[in-house]
């Protein structure tokens, strides 16, 4: 009977399988993300001090910076960007710029057990994803397959770039911003001493805000492959999109405006993409149709 259907419910009807198969087929792609999980987690907990420390250089060199200035030499937060990619060495002073506290016995112990916990899941993100796909791929068409897995493959390279934002110029900046904020007078001294806590949720906060905003592009463009929104709804919902954008930063990012704007102004650029990308899928949508001889509603 498989034989009179059309070549994609063909594929569908052949990869039906009873309830209890699928059940199986879950427990096993559980069963992998658990174990991929549990093995990122030991090894990001094996290099947890090299790995915080890592996070920390932004911080480092925002130390540097800050302490450059109070010895008279020029530099300000632009030169950040600079130092961080490599372009301009971090001012060489001689002394500590930086101290970070915790104020429990076991605080950066369970710190150590956060950040292993979050890198394991960016790590093991592309199989996690790959499970995820290899589950739910045999109830989609041949062509929605095919159309799906750029996206597969767009959404962690989208994440990394989230993530190089934050790092090379989003947490300098605020960290910069912050220890511009301190106090040292002859009588009062106001300095930052930040917990080794406090320091990860705000890495990690931002980390999470910028990668997943930046997850847009995906986000709209399976919308538009599934018929959800149209290029023509997005553009004109554009002046929301931006309304609704500014929001998002200003919740997810420090009180300050330039903040905002480092993570509003991407998101936008973003989402002028995503109405690229939409009306390829229009349109590659509407000659595959032409071809086949199918006439729009």
């Amino acid at each position: 009977m498989s034989e009179d259907l059309p070549p994609d419910e063909a594929d569908i009807e052949a990869s039906r399988a009873p309830l209890l198969e699928h059940l199986v087929e879950l427990r096993k792609r559980l069963i992998i993300c658990v174990v991929v999980l549990f093995i990122g987690f030991v090894a990001c907990f094996g290099f947890a001090d090299q790995i915080y420390t890592f996070l920390l250089q932004p911080f480092v060199k925002a130390g540097a910076l800050i302490a450059a200035q109070k010895a008279g030499l020029q530099h300000g937060p632009f030169d950040l960007i600079e130092v961080m990619v490599g372009l301009k060495a971090v001012p060489d002073l001689n002394h500590k710029t930086l101290e970070l506290i915790f104020t429990a016995p076991l605080e950066f112990f369970f710190t150590k057990l956060k950040l292993a916990a979050f890198g394991s899941v960016v790590l093991t993100f592309p199989i996690l994803a790959w499970q995820i796909y290899s589950f739910v791929a045999p109830g989609l068409y041949k062509r929605e397959r095919k159309a799906f897995l750029p996206f597969l493959a767009a959404s962690p390279v989208l994440f990394l770039l989230g993530g190089a934002m934050v790092y090379f110029i989003m947490l300098p900046f605020v960290m910069w911003f912050s220890l511009s904020q301190q106090v040292t007078t002859a009588t009062v001294n106001v300095a930052l001493l930040p917990k080794v806590s406090d320091y990860l949720t705000l890495v990690t906060t931002l980390l999470l805000a910028f990668g997943l905003c930046f997850q847009l592009p995906v986000v709209l463009s399976l919308a538009g492959l599934s018929g959800l929104v149209s290029s023509k709804m997005l553009r004109e919902g554009r002046r929301y999109a931006i309304v609704g954008v500014f929001v998002v930063a200003a919740l997810f990012t420090p009180p300050d405006p330039i903040s905002q704007l480092m993570l509003a102004i991407p998101i936008c650029l973003l989402y002028e993409v995503s109405i690229w990308c939409v009306w390829l899928i229009e349109r590659r949508r509407k000659r595959d149709d032409e071809r086949q001889g199918i006439v729009p509603v």
